[in-house]
């Protein structure tokens, strides 16, 4: 099984691959839909397929108006392969069927440690208390033991949420309004790919992305360790 922690960058280099170039860069956009499938639970080989899938029609077909410039592309296939997953876990198991071994960790600890750190050290670059007591809460972390994963994901995700709550706090009007004009126009094209309940949570991602880019703020969460 593929590592987990690497679905952003499994993700980012299938999808290259199929499109036939390695210098396509994910816009803003693909990013936030990667992290709606992230938190939605989508198996990373359920979106692997979904883009094989959505690349396979498009080669099939006679015409092509137009190069595919965009994960949202696959959205629906992605969705579909998401679905299927799912009904094949709800299957009973075949007798006689071994588990797995279990993975190796996928990160050393000394890694995960220096990750948090400097995490910690970016925020402290900006003002407010708020940023102070999320930096001294990651290296409280970096001093625990790090063998469960999971559960310090969990730590991080509720911690960076709390990092895009101040920031969001802090955000002007403006800029919002700024944020909310740029989806719309890169995801006009893409609307009829997706559910209503897919597109609200992929503008969350999107508007979280870009309130943490703004600010120069760092993300959190172990998907973003390399």
């Amino acid at each position: 099984m593929i590592n987990y922690f690497n679905y952003f960058t499994e993700i980012e280099e299938h999808f290259q691959r199929a499109r036939g170039t390695g210098l396509f860069l994910l816009s803003p956009l693909d990013w936030a839909l990667i992290e709606t499938w992230k938190n939605s639970g989508i198996p990373l080989e359920a979106v692997l397929r979904g883009i094989d899938a959505s690349f396979e029609k498009y080669h099939a077909r006679k015409q092509k108006t137009q190069r595919v410039n965009s994960l949202a592309f696959c959205a629906q296939a992605v969705l579909t392969e998401a679905q299927l997953s799912a009904d094949g876990a709800k299957a009973p198991a075949a007798d006689g069927v071994t588990s797995p071994p279990p993975e190796a960790a996928p990160f050393p600890e000394n890694d995960v440690r220096g990750y948090l750190a400097a995490n910690a050290a970016e925020l402290r670059k900006q003002e407010g208390a708020e940023f102070e007591s999320v930096a001294l809460k990651l290296e409280q972390l970096a001093q625990e033991n790090l063998k469960d994963l999971e559960a310090l994901e969990q730590q991080l995700s509720v911690l960076e949420q709390r990092v895009i709550a101040i920031a969001r706090s802090r955000q002007s009007d403006e800029a919002a309004l700024e944020t909310k004009r740029e989806l719309e126009a890169q995801l006009r094209p893409y609307r009829g790919k997706m559910t209503a309940p897919q597109l609200t949570m992929l503008e969350q991602q999107y508007f979280e992305r870009k309130i943490l880019e703004s600010g120069r703020l760092p993300r959190l969460s172990l998907f973003y360790l390399r």
